[in-house]
């Protein structure tokens, strides 16, 4: 029998489960503007997910005192979960921005954050994640 996945294991599975959900419309050769913003609004779940599973993470490694996603992801840069802090924290700018104001130009570049970077460092944090797990 297997042993009991750990809360930061199972947050790991719902976040994988969104990262495809996520990547799905992205493999398509273009978006109307409706599908454009459902990937947006996939990336908004996916990186709370994210971010959560990280801070989970960490509370299993003994870090208490990383509680904001801000928090978390510096430190999950020093653990070397993942390389690219500023991205992280871009993808957090990102992510807070969109529950502020819609604009059409603001939508589109953060779309094309997604698209051309975004996706591939939650992907690139999945693999790492698992790889913690062996």
């Amino acid at each position: 029998m297997g042993q009991k996945k750990t809360r930061w294991q199972q947050r790991l599975e719902d976040f994988e489960r969104a990262l495809i959900r996520l990547e799905e419309p992205l493999n398509r050769e273009s978006l109307d503007e409706l599908a454009k913003d459902g990937v947006i609004q996939r990336f908004e779940f996916t990186f709370e997910l994210a971010w959560k599973t990280l801070k989970d993470y960490l509370e299993e490694q003994g870090v208490t005192d990383a509680v904001s996603p801000k928090k978390v992801l510096r430190k999950s840069n020093q653990e070397n979960l993942f390389k690219d802090d500023a991205l992280w924290l871009q993808m957090l700018e990102d992510r807070n921005s969109l529950s502020h104001l819609y604009k059409q130009e603001m939508s589109e570049r953060i779309f094309k954050n997604i698209k051309d970077s975004y996706a591939q460092a939650l992907r690139d944090l999945v693999f790492a994640l698992k790889k913690e797990m062996e």
